[in-house]
């Protein structure tokens, strides 16, 4: 396997300079889209289309934005991610429809070995992030390799995620758990004891 068949196979491997032009471009790409004017919409958007593996309708991302690759994610439908998202995506990071990520969220496909010897050759693997539909992930989360965040689950604001969260769930914490089911309770409070009154 060559260096760029090993990135996306699961396993360990070691970082070869050849890939440094292909990161190189992402990074003038990403630098021309955090530097875009507030009203130059269009501009961004087309930026993103260069950027990524996909995006779906509707989708907006607020500079700035950090990635290792951006070709390596794919976007769904009416995405929306708010400052400073920073996307480890030496594997894929698949983003589903109506997603809505808050300030600071870290999603990263990339780990290094434990074994200090191998860390000192810049060993490396990577495992794929899924974050399914209608998720909202919590400002200054953590979504670390191969977990899966089920369809409308909520995670909590400065949540590490480590695992696997189930569908229609809130989670939090450190490392980030199962606080409940999303019920019919959701429905009738917005935030605490704030009633829907007013739609």
């Amino acid at each position: 396997m060559d260096i760029k068949e090993k990135m996306h196979a699961q396993t360990v491997y070691f970082f070869e300079d050849s890939i440094l032009q292909e990161q190189t471009k992402c990074l003038e790409t990403l630098y021309d889209f955090n530097h875009t004017r507030p009203s130059e919409s269009d501009k961004r958007q087309a930026l993103l289309f260069e950027l990524f593996a996909e995006v779906g309708d509707n989708c907006y991302i607020e500079p700035p934005l950090r990635a290792n690759w951006a070709k390596h994610t794919h976007l769904g439908n009416h995405v929306y991610a708010n400052f400073n998202l920073t996307l480890v995506d030496d594997t894929h990071i698949y983003i589903g429809d109506y997603v809505m990520i808050a300030p600071n969220v870290t999603l990263s496909t990339a780990g290094h070995p434990i074994e200090p010897e191998m860390r000192k050759k810049v060993a490396q693997f990577n495992i794929p992030i899924h974050i399914e539909e209608n998720v909202w992930i919590g400002a200054n989360s953590v979504v670390l390799p191969g977990v899966t965040i089920g369809k409308n689950s909520v995670i909590g604001a400065g949540s590490i995620v480590t695992k696997d969260i189930p569908a229609n769930v809130v989670a939090v914490g450190n490392p980030c758990k199962v606080m409940r089911v999303i019920s019919e309770r959701d429905k009738e409070f917005y935030y605490k004891q704030m009633r829907f009154d007013n739609l």
